[in-house]
């Protein structure tokens, strides 16, 4: 976005006709603008398709951003850099390879975002950072190789706009990978916004109008413009940076203060355009969509300012998104239309005559396309009614499509003169490409209709729903909060009229839409909307559009009850002709902030000192028949010792001997191991039938926290569906704590244990959940205890059967750590630590001391585990006060 040229005739510099540019050039950038207005094309499809993608706002935002806007900075600032500084232009294979491989990452940011895995889109987002230092760093060797000249400082503002952007790309990989929860998160999402909107696009447009806005008008530059240029990116850049410092650290004024000096760098800027204004006033279609842009670009920084000056640092990103469509449409979208009608009849060549031509034809109807897509932005920027909104959007789509068909033409014209013998006729020529122009009108209708067509088709309106009569009405409390929708399943007789009262209770934005077409609004922390779909028929899912919220598991179901579609919650189950239940297959629906059913106890977590004696005996006794709540109103059949998942916690000290009476009370063989102890497995560890009984002796000749579990083929089935426990032999030494806690770790697979639905997630490695103790969460119910100051040593084993954990106490740091029989960190070592990690198996203990009465979670920090089940809670009260 720059000048073609300029030429100075007699003292007074004014636009020069573009002379036809040399081929292989001409090619390149004819290439690469068809690339930009393939973007742009495909920026319209994606606001037709709207809520049928996934995170529909974030696509259409990011299509256009960093498809074509990226791409048009890279081409043209890049030829624009050459033609100021008068320099040779570099090799065209990198320029090339550098455009290559910025779409590349493109579509991976969008695919990894939209539909995953999160690592496509950090890789896209590196990717994005590295291509553009890679432009920065040509940029500024082509600076270090010209001669003084008047356009230098112009450069300047390119590679400031190309530091802003790997800034940008870096936080967006950081966002992608679900870095920073809650208010850091939004933080993270404030500060990545602010630098790619008025850094990478905001600085590219800023440099770009010293050139190219008196070109546009046609009139000479000012005088002033170099010392403007120095003023106002000397204000801008360090502005942009103290600003986004700011939201990263939660410091409002800081960034209102980084904000106020980009907007003084912002107006030095206009000072000498302002002066070209009063010299010659707008009069094309060009001229005149860039002055619109600048006006809105004024708007939306001073909203921008009013924001950050009256929010704090984690709500800036949600105050601002009301405001996108002045940005990206009034601002970005108008710079790109503006700059593309100057600068595409340039590049498309042809001699004086076909450069009129090209312009003339994309400047058709220019005031209405103008007066449109203005019209149109604040009607998607204002609270209005959705049918205004909806004609919003119509007006904006319809200018820039137009806009679209409009440069497709001129580019398909260019493509078969090109392809032409020089010698051919112009009328000939003319008469070629005129007879193409109804097939080209034909085929961007044609695109048109078809993605209309994919909008009915893959949003259920291929015909009409079967009309279902309401039969009564239910209100249901909805919560979004830490990635998940809760209830995670509403059950309701068919007809049912829900009103779904949805509140965020979460630090970060959130909505919720349903297949059926309902969907709340974009719904800051604590803000609530409420749907009411039609009287519910058939099975609905539900889930928020925010990118990466569906993939990382924020997602609903609402299942009519009494039908053949509504197969029973899983986990839940009907009860059998045997009293027993019995569980379906199919996504886990766990609501782990749900109450657990009245009578439920908790696993006693608290681990007793070992008893006196040096032989302790003890008996096990294998059920596989216990129903168990695994999860809030989640309950299931379980295979257990002594009838609870995890088995009864043996303790002693080394060299302790343990006499195991192992009776298998259930309906299938089993058998145990256990790990602490040293013998051939050929006997003691043999699966016995139904009835049978075994004395198992060992010597605990090692210290540590070891796992026993069932020795029956396939353990993978007997682990997980509860056969499991711990022996903890203390280290010689060891000192006394205040408390003492096991935790056991166990993973979830819903299902009737056995069943193929269930063995089939076994094998694949899918649990539906992750368990401390053998509940989902339970200790978020029935919080651990401890006081101020005390010493709380954590044994932990991770059962598996196939993940370990990760154990972390969130605000109290470990320090001293034992795994797997040695000392990693011992108190008064100057280091701590912040896991205790194992492996399936492993085992061992980490000791803290609690600063302050509060609240502290405890939680596996594999997080996709952790927001499954694997949390808790200690409740720490401040001495004599008890627990807060």
């Amino acid at each position: 976005m720059g000048p073609v040229d300029i030429r100075i005739e007699k003292g007074r510099p004014e636009a020069a006709p573009p002379p036809p540019p040399a081929h292989p050039r001409a090619s390149w950038h004819l290439r690469a603008n068809a690339i930009v207005v393939a973007w742009l094309g495909l920026t319209v499809a994606v606001a037709l398709a709207g809520d049928v993608l996934p995170a529909p706002r974030w696509l259409l935002v990011h299509v256009f951003l960093l498809g074509a806007v990226s791409t048009a900075i890279l081409v043209w600032s890049e030829h624009f850099t050459v033609a100021l500084l008068r320099v040779r232009t570099p090799p065209q294979r990198g320029s090339l390879t550098r455009l290559a491989l910025l779409n590349a990452a493109t579509v991976a940011v969008l695919a990894g975002v939209s539909a995953g895995p999160w690592p496509l889109a950090a890789a896209g987002a590196g990717l994005v950072a590295g291509v553009v230092l890679w432009h920065g760093t040509v940029l500024v060797l082509l600076v270090r190789r010209a001669l003084p000249g008047r356009f230098g400082h112009v450069v300047g503002w390119y590679v400031a706009a190309a530091g802003a952007l790997a800034t940008g790309g870096v936080l967006g990989g950081l966002l992608t990978a679900h870095l920073g929860h809650g208010a850091a998160h939004e933080r993270l999402h404030a500060a990545h916004a602010e630098v790619n909107v008025f850094g990478w696009v905001g600085l590219t447009v800023l440099g770009t109008l010293f050139t190219l806005w008196p070109t546009v008008l046609r009139t000479r530059m000012s005088e002033g413009t170099r010392r403007a240029s120095r003023v106002g990116l000397g204000l801008v850049a360090p502005g942009l940076a103290v600003a986004v410092a700011g939201l990263l650290a939660g410091w409002r004024w800081v960034a209102f203060a980084g904000l106020v000096a980009y907007a003084a760098g912002g107006l030095a800027v206009l000072a000498p355009l302002a002066e070209a204004l009063r010299r010659k006033r707008p009069h094309t279609g060009a001229s005149w969509t860039l002055a619109a842009a600048i006006v809105w670009f004024e708007v939306a920084l001073a909203a921008d300012l009013v924001v950050v000056a009256t929010h704090p640092a984690h709500e800036v990103a949600a105050a601002l998104d009301p405001l996108l469509p002045l940005v990206v449409v009034g601002f970005v979208a108008q710079t790109l239309l503006g700059s593309l009608l100057h600068l595409l009849p340039a590049v498309l060549g042809g001699g004086p005559a076909r450069f009129k031509e090209n312009a003339a034809l994309l400047e058709r109807g220019w005031a209405v396309r103008l007066a449109a897509l203005n019209l149109g932005v604040p009607l998607l920027a204002l609270p209005v009614p959705r049918p205004v909104t909806v004609l919003g959007w119509a007006l904006v789509l319809g200018s820039v499509l137009a806009f679209v068909v409009l440069a497709v033409t001129a580019l398909t014209r260019a493509r078969l003169v090109g392809a032409r013998p020089p010698g051919a006729e112009d009328a000939r020529r003319g008469g070629r490409w005129r007879s193409s122009l109804p097939a080209i009108a034909g085929v961007a209708v044609g695109c048109l209709v078809t993605a209309a067509a994919v909008v009915v088709a893959t949003s259920g309106g291929s015909g009409p729903a079967a009309r279902v009569t309401a039969t009564g009405s239910r209100t249901v409390e909805v919560t979004l909060s830490g990635m998940r929708i809760r209830p995670a399943v509403i059950e309701a007789p068919v007809g049912t009229v829900l009103t779904l009262r949805v509140t965020n209770a979460d630090a970060q934005r959130h909505d919720l839409r349903l297949a059926t077409g309902e969907r709340t609004p974009l719904l800051a922390p604590g803000q609530s909307a409420t749907l009411t779909p039609a009287p519910l028929g058939e099975p609905v899912e539900g889930w928020c559009t925010v990118a990466g919220h569906r993939a990382a598991g924020m997602t609903m179901r609402v299942v009519p009850v009494g039908t053949a579609a509504s197969p029973p919650r899983p986990g839940t189950g009907h009860a059998g002709h045997d009293g027993q239940a019995t569980a379906a297959a199919g996504p886990a629906g766990l609501d782990l902030s749900a109450p657990m059913s009245p009578g439920w106890t908790p696993y006693d977590a608290t681990l007793r000192p070992a008893p006196g004696g040096t032989e302790h005996h003890v008996e096990l006794r294998a059920e596989d028949t216990r129903v168990q709540e695994v999860a809030p109103g989640t309950r299931q059949r379980v295979w257990t010792f002594n009838g609870t998942m995890p088995g009864p916690v043996l303790r002693g000290k080394v060299g302790d001997v343990f006499v195991v009476t192992f009776v298998n009370a259930g309906t299938m063989g089993h058998g145990i191991d256990f790990h602490a102890g040293a013998t051939a497995p050929d006997g003691p560890m043999r699966t016995i039938r139904p009835g049978e009984r075994l004395t198992y002796r060992f010597r605990a000749d090692f210290a540590g926290a070891w796992l026993y579990h069932c020795s029956t083929m396939p353990m993978t089935q007997h682990i997980a569906n509860g056969m499991y426990g711990a022996v903890v032999i203390d280290p010689p030494g060891l000192p006394k704590a205040d408390r003492e806690y096991l935790l056991v770790q166990g993973e979830l697979y819903l299902g009737e244990p056995g069943s193929d639905a269930q063995v089939a997630k076994m094998r694949r490695g899918e649990p539906d959940g992750w368990l401390f103790n053998g509940v989902a969460a339970g200790y978020d119910h029935a919080p651990l205890r401890a006081e101020a100051g005390e010493r709380v040593r954590i044994w932990a084993v991770a059962a598996g059967p196939s993940s370990g954990t990760a154990l972390h106490v969130v605000g109290a740091p470990f320090d001293t750590v034992y795994k797997e029989g040695a000392y990693t960190l011992r108190t008064g070592d100057p280091g701590g630590a912040q896991v205790l990690d194992l492996a399936p198996a492993q085992g061992g203990f980490a000791e803290l001391v609690f600063p302050e009465a509060g609240t502290y979670p405890v939680v596996d920090h594999t997080m996709r585990q952790a927001e499954a089940g694997a949390h808790g809670l200690f409740k720490v009260g401040g001495g004599d006060e008890g627990p807060r």
